[in-house]
């Protein structure tokens, strides 16, 4: 019984490193490959015509008719069904709004038999690191291979093909990803296991709402002060104030001309979606007994903004809300 156990377990072993063998074989092999995306939004869909533009055949899936008729006017082939899509593809990226459109989608595609064994599925939405372990132990249970890769860099990023990819995988998965990825990004970093992409993409937008909403305070007491704003924006940008925020999305309209605060705070990172992210880090703080005391401020003023209706404004509105609030 003892010897039937061991053979059992080393030939265990044999197949999983001969899949490992064919995932990597299959990644590296050359050629376009046929790319299933689903979640063609601000970000998804430029993500997705990126990867266009490197030569793959793009499978595509949104619930907006107009965001699947763009990617189909540049060549890709829409479906209506997320497992039809997967089955179609080699690889399929998922970009998704938050945990349970995230869970519910891989358990249509599971369901409706859309898993194969060579198809390799990556995550670039920002949810629990939680909800990302549990979707990889569904998708592998059915045979195929689920990596989260969230990212960094915004909608100006998902244009340009810099993105910032956190991934959290194998060493092996990580190989067989990473040359797909940087068809939609600058910078692909490995994290460690699976989860820790989302753990290291949530920590990331906590500083980031932080940031913003330090930046907004400032620039409001500066203009308030009598500074002018673009002088004191020259002076952040080469001092220690500096950030992302400063750089690329000062919250004053007028600074910067690409920035969502020159078109109203139209386009960009939405409210609705750092108030979600802010909430993921909340839960995963309280989990992991982390005190976050200006995290949790700041998705307090963030869930203020919603209540005001500013949901789908960029994250920056936080200035205008400031500019227009008295001091107690």
């Amino acid at each position: 019984m003892a010897f039937r156990v061991l053979t059992r377990t080393a030939g265990s072993q044999q197949q999983q490193l001969k899949l490992l063998s064919d995932l990597l074989i299959r990644s590296f092999s050359s050629g376009p490959k046929n790319v299933g995306f689903i979640g063609l939004g601000n970000m998804g869909g430029p993500m997705a015509s990126n990867l266009m533009a490197k030569g793959h055949k793009l499978h595509v899936f949104d619930i907006s008719k107009e965001a699947k008729d763009s990617l189909q006017a540049k060549g890709a082939v829409p479906y209506d069904n997320v497992a039809e899509l997967a089955k179609a593809s080699d690889f399929v990226v998922t970009m998704l709004p938050n945990n349970d459109i995230v869970a519910n989608t891989y358990d249509t595609i599971i369901g409706g038999g859309g898993i194969k064994n060579q198809t390799i599925f990556i995550d670039s939405s920002t949810i629990d690191p939680n909800v990302a372990k549990a979707v990889q132990v569904k998708v592998k249970a059915a045979g195929a291979t689920f990596v989260d890769a969230p990212v960094s860099g915004g909608v100006p990023g998902a244009k340009n093909a810099t993105l910032t990819f956190m991934v959290g995988g194998t060493t092996e998965e990580y190989q067989a990803v990473k040359e797909l990825l940087e068809g939609m990004g600058k910078k692909i970093t490995h994290c460690g296991g699976y989860g820790m992409g989302q753990a290291a993409k949530v920590c990331n937008n906590m500083m980031l709402g932080i940031s913003m909403c330090g930046l907004a305070e400032c620039m409001n007491l500066a203009i308030r002060l009598g500074l002018d704003p673009k002088v004191f924006s020259d002076i952040v940008n080469a001092s220690t104030g500096r950030s992302w925020a400063s750089e690329v999305n000062n919250p004053v309209p007028g600074i910067i001309p690409t920035a969502p605060a020159a078109s109203g705070y139209a386009g960009g990172f939405a409210t609705g979606l750092i108030t979600k992210d802010l909430g993921i880090a909340s839960a995963v703080a309280t989990s992991s007994n982390s005190p976050i005391p200006l995290g949790a401020l700041t998705h307090q003023i963030y869930r203020t903004l919603m209540a005001k209706g500013l949901a789908n404004k960029d994250f920056s509105v936080v200035y205008d809300f400031l500019k227009n609030a008295e001091g107690k």
